[in-house]
């Protein structure tokens, strides 16, 4: 036996369902008229935090479609936080299974791209290290120092120019969207999160030194031709570094 809060739930989403027992007129007749409406403005409720939530995947698949779609999800992932500005966690996954958004298919990456921006927002602050704090060590001590980064700071991968379809639709159009991979990096220096482009190897480095991996092994997964100075330069300029340890 489902509880009377599950049965009211399901009703609550579910537009064809009849009013969950108790939810009745003053006459003890079902209350039909009445929970439509206030099930409907739950609804729209929910499809107005989503489209909060992933403007661009708005932009780039219109109104009507982001709405049926939302439709749909709300109703397969229903709110588990009184937080509406944390709804929305399954979209990529839910977007990379939905059939009728398969004919874009880096949706998921900007709509983790999307999420990715909403919790570098919402992260806590961190001082940064001295731009010149890796300087300062001895030489010999650099490849066993480790990293510690900011809160803010998030990684999303993508083998689609993610960065680019991203700032296209936020920004001047940029005049070609170049066709590669390009991993994002989102930090925020000051207020506003800040998305930069990395190139693979940048982003498989920079991701084995936020799981603190040592700067030496960490160098390895850039390949043998890694240059670490432009990563390097970018991760200070963003204050995405908080501390060094060696």
């Amino acid at each position: 036996m489902t509880s009377p809060q599950t049965d009211f739930r399901a009703a609550l989403l579910d537009p064809q369902a009849p009013p969950p027992p108790g939810v009745e007129n003053p006459d003890g007749t079902p209350a039909t008229k009445r929970f439509d409406v206030y099930r409907n403005n739950v609804a729209v409720s929910l499809t107005d935090a989503l489209e909060a939530a992933f403007p661009v995947v708005h932009k780039l698949v219109g109104t009507d479609f982001f709405r049926a779609m939302a439709g749909v999800y709300l109703r397969a992932h229903p709110p588990t936080s009184p937080l509406m500005m944390f709804y929305g966690t399954q979209m990529p996954e839910f977007l990379a299974a939905f059939g009728p958004a398969q004919s874009v298919p880096y949706l998921p990456d900007v709509a983790r791209l999307e999420l990715a921006l909403r919790h570098s927002y919402h992260a806590a602050d961190a001082a940064p290290v001295a731009p010149d704090a890796l300087g300062q060590l001895p030489p010999d001590t650099l490849p066993h120092v480790t990293f510690a980064f900011a809160p803010a700071v998030q990684i999303v991968p993508s083998d689609h120019p993610l960065r680019d379809i991203w700032w296209s639709n936020t920004h001047d159009p940029i005049p070609q969207i170049v066709q590669t991979s390009q991993p994002t990096l989102i930090t925020r220096p000051d207020f506003d999160p800040v998305v930069d482009a990395l190139t693979p190897p940048q982003a498989a480095v920079t991701r084995a030194l936020m799981q603190a991996e040592p700067l030496g092994d960490a160098l390895r997964h850039g390949g043998a031709a890694f240059d670490l100075g432009p990563l390097l330069g970018l991760l200070l300029a963003r204050g995405a570094i908080t501390s060094l340890k060696t």
